[in-house]
């Protein structure tokens, strides 16, 4: 939830300050540059290390840049968008590390046999402080940014606070790795030829197919529904994806798991064209929410599959490839989102990454016949 507040809350404060949705693409990029280029050396130590000590270490400078933020925002507010990018490249610095080992644990901690349901609780989890903060965050930066820096720090620290409460089961000996070897998780994806599909699948979906990071200027520009609008809009997509986990957590195992992967990340390109189309404030929180909705079925089924694939001793390693491939898409495709929407426009951009997403879904479908057959799993 901390996390989301600072998120609506710089997005907000940066485009004010530029009112270029280019500036909302450096946001992303400036958190991607440092993740990119840390994440695997993450995964290394989180199958060297301690992985809840890690996880716990790692948080630090993320809640560092939310401190940061609140210092800056305590007088006048900023008025130089460096100060929220260099934010930004401090939470980039400690999620390549936290990512890696806070993945790795959860095997530790869930029997083997309950991976795919708890993938989905983790994931009804998880958006619903992807609803809950972007709102949260709307109702604070509209009262004053100070506030929302101030209750992101505070969430945050609860949050680290909860890391005490869990009891990993200890790993043996021999499934911790020696110095060497930190290519092994890339190289193990690239033999998997699922599972390369599937993070493949994502990465480019949500590089061209997902544009929230210009959500502050659809509010702004085209909508024209201040900053608690802004706030319901990037909660949306969260509110569609916590309905759907919370429907497959109660559902039988997907029967063809692979079609059902390409259909719905095909549907979730189709559902951002619309939306870069409608001018009704209602129906573009549906639009969002259908997104996050096809979304989470994408989300549950790639993080049972890196779970069930991947041997002990490389869960950090392929956590830490895994969140090279969708981890840093969000980032990214934040950029290009800003890029597109420089060059093209802003409706037009949003079009065209959604069609995009269709061709990428075609391209995955002919390329990957592992993943087009896959089963239940």
């Amino acid at each position: 939830m901390g996390t989301q507040i600072q998120t609506v809350a710089l997005g907000w404060q940066v485009y004010a300050l530029t009112g270029d949705p280019l500036s909302l693409g450096f946001i992303g990029l400036a958190e991607a540059l440092p993740f990119l280029a840390l994440t695997l050396w993450g995964g290394q130590a989180a199958d060297l290390m301690d992985r809840r000590l890690l996880a716990v270490l790692s948080a630090f400078p993320i809640l560092g840049g939310a401190l940061w933020l609140l210092a800056v925002n305590l007088g006048t507010p900023p008025r130089q968008v460096w100060i929220f990018y260099a934010a930004q490249v401090l939470a980039g610095v400690g999620r390549a590390f936290h990512r890696p080992a806070s993945a790795a644990l959860g095997s530790e901690i869930v029997p083997r046999e309950a991976y795919a349901n708890a993938a989905t609780w983790r994931s009804a989890m998880f958006h619903t402080a992807m609803v809950a903060g972007p709102a949260l965050g709307g109702l604070l930066v509209a009262w004053s940014p100070r506030v929302a820096y101030g209750v992101e720090a505070a969430l945050m620290i609860l949050g680290l606070a909860a890391f005490a409460f869990l009891r990993p089961r200890p790993r043996p000996p021999e499934s911790r790795p020696g110095s060497s070897g930190i290519l092994e998780g890339v190289r193990f994806v690239l033999r998997e030829k699922v599972v390369l599909g599937a993070l493949s699948l994502d990465l480019f979906a949500v590089l061209f197919g997902g544009a929230a990071a210009l959500l502050p200027a659809f509010a702004r520009d085209i909508l024209r529904v201040g900053g608690l609008g802004f706030g319901l809009l990037r909660a949306a997509p969260a509110l569609g994806s916590i309905l759907m986990s919370l429907l497959l957590a109660h559902l039988p195992p997907l029967r063809r798991a692979g079609r059902a992967m390409l259909l719905c990340v095909a549907a979730f390109g189709a559902c951002w064209i619309a939306f870069a189309l409608s001018r009704s404030f209602a129906l573009s929180i549906l639009l969002l929410a259908l997104s996050g909705a096809f979304d989470n079925v994408s989300v549950v089924l790639r993080a049972t599959l890196v779970q069930i694939f991947t041997p002990q001793e490389l869960m950090g390693r392929v956590s830490a490839v895994n969140s090279f491939f969708i981890g840093s898409s969000n980032e990214l495709g934040a950029f290009e989102s800003g890029v597109a929407a420089r060059l093209l426009g802003l409706v037009p951009s949003v079009v065209f990454g959604g069609a995009m997403t269709l061709v990428v879904v075609a391209a995955t479908a002919w390329s990957s016949p592992e993943l087009r057959k896959l089963r239940n799993l």
